[in-house]
């Protein structure tokens, strides 16, 4: 390729659009160029980087087993009815009907399709386990798109979805293709990507793991142990609290006026948030029933969790809704009403706290929770994990709050979607059963986005030779100079015989204008061409990331170069 032919424009200025280098150098680079909101096409360099990506993900698909198949984009609304999603699903799902007045739905994910394929196909156990896969474009009706390809619209993602007869033949495919993606993140130049323990979320299931870029871009928290190999979401992570043991006092109620938040009640009466108790109200989405949360006053509410234990969602309760609860003074002692009350870990084992006494400008004090709580209750774990909490694997101090990308995911299913949408097989005894499903998805325009993220310097990004848009950079400088056109231009020519994956910028324009551009497309490795380079018999090689400088010969320039991109090559071969 002849950058002077090459469709997309590179320029110096920072579209105010942009807030992350990725989408900075993206944008400038002449990557992609954005249609709507969330929806972008993509000019030669980001497509070639992605058909990368995508030929590493089927290499290690097809060496788990994965057979590649092709699911319909739109699709009739009657199959998620079928699973049910078709009304769970809120907004994200883009609903429409078709000139017939055929409900339709685009798809944002494929559980639907994929066992609409498999169900009348894979009728007896003989055909079990299997797993097919797609690379497919999908739509979601995001309602915050950010950072380019980081969160999108449209996007290609690979998904995957395996079929089994047992939970235990399931639970080994899971960690082989846990494994996979292991490698197919090392092979694009992200080995540093974790799995980290996630919520299931509309995907159903009961085991899930997210696979995370760290980086304070990210918009998932995730929970990590310093001294361990603790890895997790924070709507899934587990919040351990050790509370002082004090000598239990009498329980009092004391007049608090204006003191309807944490933040006045601790300025009011001279005491640390870790001293009180929180009352966190929400509604059950479908009844309006008051679910009341009573934490730690210096610790969050985790709504996942919450949501996860009832089974349902729930929402913020605003105080419009008549419940029979005094706001600002809630507590748990004595409160009567109509709804759930929660207690979370952290008021465990507290003694002398202080906390609503369900009463205007009121507040106990002294509350001991087993003593004066009269109707019988129970702990769980409705909070978020903080910075420095315990881990729960090691049980040391050592909890470290960070945020990253999601670039994957897998889901164990279970018999979620087999059992709705009625796909059985016939076991080796004749019975009718349902299989279980897991399901494994990549999004290939964030990765793209997320190498980016994780590999540029202040002038642009630092391709992998892996996925890298090309694998040399040929930069003629004086390209009117006869020497430098005649050499520049049979080089180009030698790579390409070679299979070496070239772009040459033969523009008339200066070095400075070249190089800057180079720096934008991040080809691993540059050659320059020049009078000055010529009088040393030689072309100048460099790498991108700048770990290497060096002259070579022009009559071994080619075979050179051809060495010097295999090396970099079989750096990840995995």
């Amino acid at each position: 390729m002849k950058i002077a032919k090459m469709l997309g424009q590179r320029f110096k200025e920072t579209p105010a659009e942009c807030k992350i280098q990725s989408h900075i150098f993206m944008i400038r680079g002449g990557y992609m160029k954005r249609v709507g909101e969330g929806i972008y096409s993509l000019l030669p360099p980001a497509l070639r980087i992605t058909k990368k990506i995508e030929n590493i993900i089927r290499e290690e698909m097809d060496r788990i087993g994965g057979q590649e198949v092709l699911l319909p984009v739109a699709m009739p609304a009657t199959l998620w009815k079928e699973s049910g999603r078709f009304e769970a699903v809120g907004s994200e799902l883009l609903r429409f009907k078709d000139r017939g007045g055929i409900d339709m739905v685009l798809g944002m994910t494929h559980e639907e399709a994929a066992v609409h394929l498999a169900r009348h196909t894979a009728e007896s156990y003989m055909n079990y386990p299997f797993m097919i896969y797609q690379i497919q474009t999908k739509f979601r009706d995001e309602p915050r798109s950010r950072g380019g390809l980081i969160r999108v619209r449209e996007f290609t993602m690979k998904d995957a979805y395996s079929f089994h007869l047992t939970q235990e033949d399931l639970e080994e495919y899971y960690d082989k293709c846990h494994k996979a993606y292991e490698r197919i993140f090392a092979r694009v130049g992200v080995p540093e990507v974790i799995s980290v323990k996630s919520d299931s979320g509309m995907m159903g299931g009961r085991v899930a793991h997210e696979f995370m870029l760290i980086t304070d871009i990210g918009e998932d928290k995730l929970v990590v142990c310093d001294s361990c190999d603790y890895r997790s979401n924070m709507e899934v992570a587990e919040c351990i609290v050790e509370n002082a043991e004090t000598e239990v006092k009498d329980l009092e109620s004391v007049y608090t006026p204006h003191s309807k938040t944490i933040e006045d009640l601790c300025e009011y009466l001279s005491i640390d948030p870790k001293l009180t108790c929180k009352a966190v109200m929400y509604l059950k989405k479908k009844s309006y029933e008051p679910v009341v949360v009573f934490v730690r006053g210096d610790m969050e509410v985790n709504e996942i969790k919450v949501q996860n234990y009832l089974k349902e969602e729930i929402i913020p309760d605003d105080g419009s809704t008549e419940t029979g609860i005094v706001y600002g003074f809630t507590g748990p002692v004595g409160l009567d009403i109509k709804g759930t009350i929660l207690i979370d870990n952290s008021l465990k084992g507290m003694n002398n706290m202080v906390c609503g006494a369900n009463k205007e400008n009121y507040h106990y004090i002294n509350v001991n929770l087993e003593r004066d709580m009269k109707k019988p209750f129970e702990y769980h774990d409705f909070s978020k994990a903080y910075q420095g909490s315990i881990c729960p694997c090691c049980g040391k101090k050592t909890i470290n709050i960070c945020r990253g990308i999601e670039v994957g995911n897998i889901f164990q299913l279970g018999k979620k979607y087999t059992e709705t949408m009625e796909m059985q097989y016939i076991d080796k005894d004749g019975v009718l059963q349902n299989p279980i499903m897991g399901c494994y998805g990549i999004g290939v325009g964030r990765l793209s986005a997320s190498v980016c993220e994780a590999r540029h310097d202040e002038n642009g990004p630092i391709w992998p030779m892996s996925i890298a848009p090309w694998q040399v950079h040929i930069c003629a400088i004086r390209p009117d100079n006869e020497e430098v056109a005649k050499i520049s231009n049979a080089l180009y020519e030698e790579l390409q015989n070679k299979k070496v994956e070239v772009i040459f910028d033969d523009r008339k324009v200066s070095a400075g204008v070249m190089f800057a551009d180079a720096d934008l497309l991040g080809v691993p490795v540059r050659v320059i061409v020049s009078p000055k380079t010529i009088s040393r018999g030689a072309v100048e090689i460099s790498f991108r990331d700048k770990s290497y400088k060096a002259d070579i010969s022009i009559e071994n320039a080619a075979e050179e170069i051809q060495k010097i991109v295999a090396e970099q090559l079989a750096k990840f071969d995995i």
